[in-house]
């Protein structure tokens, strides 16, 4: 077979040409640290290198998600824990006031701080996050959401909670509605609520009451009446007799599961009614303080109107500082939650990036030794072209 000078020479250049492409790709995996430069270098490495970099970008927006929650929820936490002091400071001012050593002029002092801490409570329920957004706003978040009108307070957010996911299988609530915290606390002790009628004359102060039997409890508004100063009776919402007795004072009133006592001495005629909780924001029972503060204190039947008052509002905060605090565990149980997830998604994102790193980088010690060789395949094909090229038959002619 015939092989002819140009033939011999560009079987020489391909080989050459080879040598020096698997070279150069060599030196690419070294410079680039990577295995698979191209999908046509292993097809299905490159597919299962693209579900790792996903689900490891999916691992990351899980992590930017929690970190985010986790901020906003401390935000959250501590503006409830400033709701919690203010609370606290509130009830000193209530039982400094409701002692009988003041007059309506100490009381009314006591009244204008009571108001600044109003003021304090509307600011805190008007917190923003460090995007500017209202934490106690639900779905409204760039609405304020509480504000003070004629009619008392009003609400301007709705009872929306956005979730955050921070996991495949995991998602926590990022805040808590300001419906729920500040609005919707159930006054007196959580069962019913007492309260004395306007009219009242005599100089009987009743207690905020217990639950005995809570299965025995009818929820209904009920109207106890003293008949003369030392008998009374209890009637339900229709007008129909319930109990009825004689008055002792501070002697237990017992009926259906519960128990009230009225101290002090009641005048006939006088009322006080025990209906079943509602829903009072926190806001009013800090009003209904200052009101008590600022009004007459003195004297029989004023000085039980405002016992009666302030005994009420130690009532209803009782409720909102258990309801502050039931909100704040919740904080803390998502605080929790998300700590747990943080460190499971960094090991699951370590794991990932292992398995993507044995997948997709070069062994280098291996790379170098290859291009070693290939390098000097390369310098022994240009060795041989340079030969070959520089054969002739004269160079065999003697």
């Amino acid at each position: 077979m015939r092989i002819s000078t140009s033939q011999l020479n560009r079987m020489g250049v391909n080989a050459m040409l080879e040598q020096q492409a698997q070279a150069s790709r060599t030196q690419l995996q070294l410079s680039t640290g990577k295995r698979i430069l191209s999908p046509s270098d292993d097809p299905a490495g490159a597919a299962r290198i693209l579900e790792l970099k996903q689900a490891i970008s999916a691992q990351g927006q899980y992590q930017d998600n929690a970190t985010t929650l986790e901020a906003r929820l401390n935000r959250e936490e501590g503006a409830l824990i400033g709701v919690g002091n203010l609370l606290q400071r509130v009830r000193e001012l209530a039982i400094q006031g409701n002692n009988d050593t003041q007059n309506d002029t100490t009381r009314t002092a006591i009244a204008t701080e009571v108001r600044q801490r109003l003021d304090e409570l509307l600011a805190l329920a008007n917190t923003r996050d460090v995007n500017g957004e209202y934490l106690f706003a639900g779905f409204q978040r760039r609405t304020q959401p509480f504000a003070t009108t004629t009619a008392g307070f009003s609400y301007a957010g709705d009872q929306g909670q956005r979730f955050l996911q921070v996991g495949p299988e995991r998602q926590v609530a990022d805040g808590d509605s300001g419906a729920e915290v500040f609005m919707a606390v159930r006054n007196g002790n959580g069962t019913f609520a007492v309260a004395a009628a306007a009219g009242n004359s005599g100089s009987g102060v009743i207690s905020p009451g217990t639950v005995v039997d809570p299965t025995a409890w009818v929820p209904d508004t009920y109207t106890l009446s003293f008949v003369t100063g030392s008998t009374y009776e209890v009637r339900d919402s229709g007008g129909g007799l319930v109990t009825s007795g004689g008055y002792t004072d501070g002697a237990a009133i017992a009926y259906n599961g519960i128990e009230i006592a009225v101290s002090g001495t009641p005048a006939a005629g006088d009322e006080f009614t025990v209906a079943a909780s509602s829903n009072q924001d926190i806001f009013t029972t800090l009003q209904n303080l200052a009101t008590a503060l600022e009004g007459p204190s003195q004297g029989g039947a004023a000085s039980a109107a405002f016992h009666n008052a302030v005994s009420g509002v130690l009532a209803d905060l009782d409720g909102a500082e258990a309801n502050i605090n039931e909100i704040r565990t919740r904080i803390g149980a998502r605080l929790n939650a998300i700590e747990a997830e943080i460190d499971n998604n960094e090991a699951v994102t370590l794991q990932l990036n292992t398995s993507l790193s044995e997948l997709e980088d070069v062994d280098f010690a291996e790379a170098v030794s290859r291009l070693n060789l290939q390098l000097t395949a390369l310098q022994a094909a240009q060795q041989t072209y340079i030969r070959v090229q520089g054969l002739s038959l004269f160079n065999f002619l003697t």
